[in-house]
């Protein structure tokens, strides 16, 4: 079988020759992983969803609640984790930055792609008997509810592991011979290297963080290594290599940071975005927001900022987001002669703009890693995220109050009134989830089921647009995102563990604390960090790993922490959509279908004006916290 690279994937590419029985049967062992992990891990979640749900309104409604749904739902999330990370390694959904790996020559490209699978599959195997021993050491405990084995529950790390290295050899025989065999035996050699260095990592002190850390981690992500391995393998070897610590606790350390229950709210979040573009409820939306505005000068744009407002977060993704808004609003914006670059450029702006509107999964994390209320973040995230909009729409006005009029016709009162009957169950949704949980009604976790509930009795019994067939494919497309970004927070999670217990963050913050200007310096550097991180790790891993190290250090220096954290997502989502290494900024040209060379040049006023915004948000704190009580 020949191979073919296409931009950064390998396609298998049969030359009209017969295929093998040995190559059929591991073809069907492929197809048959794939199909029976889809299966179990849609299973889990309805069970997941079900579960929650089910809790609300047994604590809610009936004031009995439920006192073993915590066991139940952290047994179920760690295997639809590691499940959904198996899913994500052979649809290849894990994050990963191609900014450089996109420039190389075409062969070139196909050996970072299997150096990047070799480090995969080193890491995994080297991860499987620590995974097994942290299994046996938790099968002989009871969970304090059910009075069950937890070994039921971490079990999931183990049987994870192994079908994970299955998957990565799966993928890496799929590439061409000589360049997997040449980037495999490139890999085992360079752990044989650190392996004989051993004694002297030992002798370092800090000076190996900056090894493992600062030039490990580098190299694998601007190499294509997806980032949570990246961070997974450096930890590892940090930990092998460099201390006496046991290397079991790296699976310990993978489970704390996965299967945290404030994280379950990722996959039904997730989950929830597909079924609001799929039952039509995003589109009714954008349609009345349209009809609304679409008669003022550059009122689609506003639209745009409007509808990613009211949209952001709920399905988990911010390319989700924009690809649900993109489609509906860009014909109609190239009918009025918009240009798409310009289209585009607004786009990754508003995706910058409100990574703070609840019901983030930003926010979520930040606040499973720094015990943050959630209520209390998405409550400061709503105005600094208004005040962007606003500064966005002023530029708007101002860039298009000289162009020639383009605007479509003026709406009748009695159509406007319809599109709005239309999108009211849409509309209502935002508001609902966001009440709920500041309201208490439910955790940020379980409103995400009340949102996912709620979407399914408008789409099948008012809008009546629901696919049956759909759901499975949504669901397999749900647990994989989710097994990406929780894999990602347990690398994130277990990489920030080992930094921490090194004794680096007291380094940091005598460091911090030694630099002249205090609080407001401190807060400048906050900002360029985070903008910086999130341009090359992207938002989630870059706020995961880097939150338990900076927060001590802003309560050391007296500022709010859930300032900071507000202050902190907005600087990183700067960098997340800025030119030329922000991976935000590339998926909104695919979206968008625009240059990015062409883009870029529209994009500099509106990260101009947002950098200015993130500026007055931290000047003034009282407009994230001022509406806490």
């Amino acid at each position: 079988m020949e191979h073919r690279v296409t931009g950064l994937d390998i396609e298998p590419c049969e030359a009209g020759r017969a295929i093998s029985s040995p190559v059929r049967l591991v073809d069907t062992l492929d197809r048959g992983l794939v199909a029976v992990v889809g299966v179990v891990t849609s299973v889990i979640l309805m069970a997941e969803i079900v579960v929650l749900f089910a809790g609300v309104i047994a604590r809610y409604v009936f004031d009995r609640p439920f006192v073993w749904t915590d066991e139940v739902n952290s047994t179920l999330f760690l295997w639809l984790g590691m499940l959904g990370s198996v899913l994500a390694l052979r649809r290849w959904d894990h994050m990963r930055m191609t900014t450089f790996t996109s420039l190389l020559p075409e062969r070139w490209r196909t050996y970072t792609f299997a150096f990047a699978h070799a480090v995969i599959l080193v890491f995994l195997v080297a991860m499987l008997l620590p995974s097994y021993a942290d299994f046996q050491n938790e099968s002989g405990i009871l969970s304090s509810s059910l009075e069950i084995s937890l070994g039921w529950r971490t079990a999931a790390m183990p049987v994870g592991m192994v079908l994970l290295i299955v998957t990565a050899l799966l993928r890496l025989r799929e590439l061409p011979r000589p360049g997997a065999m040449v980037s495999l035996a490139v890999v085992v050699l360079g752990v044989g290297v650190l392996a004989l260095l051993r004694p002297v990592f030992r002798d370092l002190n800090q000076t190996d963080l900056a090894i493992f850390f600062l030039v490990g981690v580098p190299v694998m992500v601007f190499s294509g290594v997806p980032i949570a391995f990246a961070f997974a393998a450096s930890t590892f070897a940090y930990l092998a290599l460099s201390t006496s610590v046991p290397v079991s606790i790296m699976a310990s350390q993978l489970d704390a940071g996965m299967s945290q229950l404030l994280l379950l709210a990722i996959p039904n979040f997730v989950f929830l975005g597909l079924l609001l573009e799929s039952s039509g409820m995003a589109r009714r939306m954008i349609a009345f927001l349209a009809a609304l505005l679409g008669h003022v000068r550059g009122g689609l744009q506003y639209v745009l900022v409007a509808a990613m407002y009211l949209v952001s977060g709920i399905s988990g993704s911010k390319a989700a987001d924009m690809a649900a808004i993109a489609p509906a609003l860009f014909p109609e914006m190239e009918k009025l002669g918009h240009d798409r670059d310009a289209m585009t450029a607004l786009l990754a702006a508003t995706g910058a703009q409100t990574e703070t509107v609840p019901p983030s999964l930003i926010l979520i994390a930040i606040g499973s890693v720094t015990s943050l209320s959630i209520a209390g973040l998405f409550t400061a995230g709503l105005v600094p995220a208004a005040l962007l909009g606003l500064m966005l729409c002023g530029l708007i006005w101002f860039r298009s109050r000289r162009l020639p009029r383009v605007a479509g016709p003026r709406p009748a009162g009695r159509q406007l009134f319809a599109g709005f009957i239309a999108a009211l169950p849409a509309l209502i949704l935002p508001f609902l989830i966001r009440y709920a949980v500041v309201e208490g009604v439910a955790t940020a976790t379980e409103v995400s089921t009340i949102g996912v509930v709620y979407t399914l009795v408008v789409g099948f019994a008012v809008y009546r647009e629901f696919d049956r067939s759909e759901l499975y494919p949504m669901m397999v497309a749900t647990v994989s995102l989710s097994g990406a970004i929780l894999l990602v927070t347990g690398a994130a999670t277990a990489m920030a563990w080992a930094i921490t217990q090194s004794g680096f963050s007291q380094t940091l913050a005598a460091a911090l604390g030694a630099i002249p200007g205090g609080t407001p310096v401190f807060m400048a550097m906050s900002i360029l960090m985070f903008a910086i991180l999130g341009s090359v790790l992207e938002g989630l891993p870059a706020m995961v790993l880097f939150g338990p190290l900076m927060f001590p250090i802003a309560r050391q220096f007296g500022v709010n922490e859930i300032y900071y954290a507000i202050v902190c997502i907005l600087a990183m989502s700067l960098g997340l959509f800025m030119p030329p290494f922000g991976v935000g900024f590339y998926i909104t040209c695919a979206i968008g279908g625009a240059d990015p060379s062409r883009t870029m040049r529209h994009l500099w006023p509106y990260l101009a004006v947002l950098t200015v915004g993130v500026a007055i948000v931290a000047l003034f704190p009282w407009l994230s916290v001022g509406l806490l009580r």
